[in-house]
């Protein structure tokens, strides 16, 4: 049961991370499976590959769907276009942790995309008095879905799989301001 709700807790976070690479401002990805490789320093939290089957329709859901479970919990994100691609700066508090996010994000949606992340925590049930950490999302395009999957599917470590069109289900995971 842990492991299951770690990997829960896994997947709303990159839910949320990953609507920063998917917001109104930024292109839609290449239709297909892709890989995401998220790497996180100064968090318990382990390496994680995943992959995501996606379409155009999906990602636009994605956006439309996060964007409100984000306007929840965060009082600013800002994303803008860069020479080199975008960056977003984002100040959220979830469940009494305030958290302060820089991202900057290379990459052309097509083949790869790199979305690399500093945070600051502060707050929480532990009473945190702060803690710096980084997170790496590289994505790169593998091809078509495979067979058995259908378009909003993620496919986590350990088989655990789960769509992400059921985002009610994990919008109520979330505090009620």
């Amino acid at each position: 049961m842990t492991r299951k709700l770690a990997l829960l807790g896994s997947a709303v976070c990159f839910v949320l991370s990953a609507s920063s690479a998917i917001a109104d401002d930024l292109p839609v990805r290449k239709a297909g499976l892709w890989e995401m490789k998220m790497v996180r320093t100064g968090s318990a939290m382990p390496e994680m590959t995943m992959q995501h089957c996606t379409d155009e329709a999906v990602d636009k859901e994605m956006s439309n769907n996060i964007s409100p479970m984000a306007k929840q919990v965060c009082s600013k994100q800002d994303i803008k276009k860069t020479a080199t691609g975008y960056v977003s700066d984002s100040e959220c508090s979830v469940a009494g942790m305030s958290t302060t996010s820089h991202a900057e994000i290379t990459g052309d949606f097509n083949s790869a995309y790199t979305v690399k992340t500093s945070s600051h925590a502060q707050g929480g049930a532990a009473g945190t008095a702060g803690r710096d950490t980084t997170m790496t999302l590289e994505a790169k395009w593998l091809g078509a879905c495979k067979p058995d999957q259908k378009p909003g599917d993620i496919v986590m470590p350990g088989g655990f799989k789960m769509n992400v069109r059921d985002v009610d289900k994990l919008k109520a995971l979330l505090p009620k301001k």
